[in-house]
């Protein structure tokens, strides 16, 4: 795996809607490889509609590419995100922590005018 730090980009920022942290590449390669399944899999990051503060982010990994997709690497971990969401967040940093205040992945998104409390909505 790269040594890539936080706050170093992989790919050109206008051609990525999202960005990985280097604690994010790392669980999700670690999750993905968890699957034992003999398929390619991708982080699948999307906006849906619903939830408290209008969308809510969907996180899951696909085996699936559309022809719209924007697909990103950050080292061996593929990132797929459909056209519609891609444009909702843009510019946004997707950061996984492990620590006694709560363990889980956290998206930072310049784009949300409001977010709930519980972090997984926005508008």
């Amino acid at each position: 795996m790269s040594d890539v730090t936080s706050t170093e980009v992989l790919a050109q920022p206008s051609a990525q809607p999202i960005t990985l942290t280097s604690a994010a590449i790392e669980k999700v390669a670690e999750l993905i490889a968890a699957e034992g399944v003999d398929e390619a899999l991708a982080l699948r990051v999307a906006v849906k509609a619903g939830g408290c503060s209008g969308f809510n982010y969907d996180m899951y990994f696909d085996s699936e590419v559309a022809g719209d997709d924007v697909v990103t690497e950050f080292g061996n971990v593929r990132v797929v995100v459909d056209a519609e969401s891609a444009s909702l967040l843009t510019g946004s940093t997707l950061d996984f922590a492990d620590g006694l205040s709560g363990a889980g992945f956290h998206i930072t998104n310049p784009n949300a005018t409001r977010t709930c409390g519980c972090g997984n909505s926005f508008s």
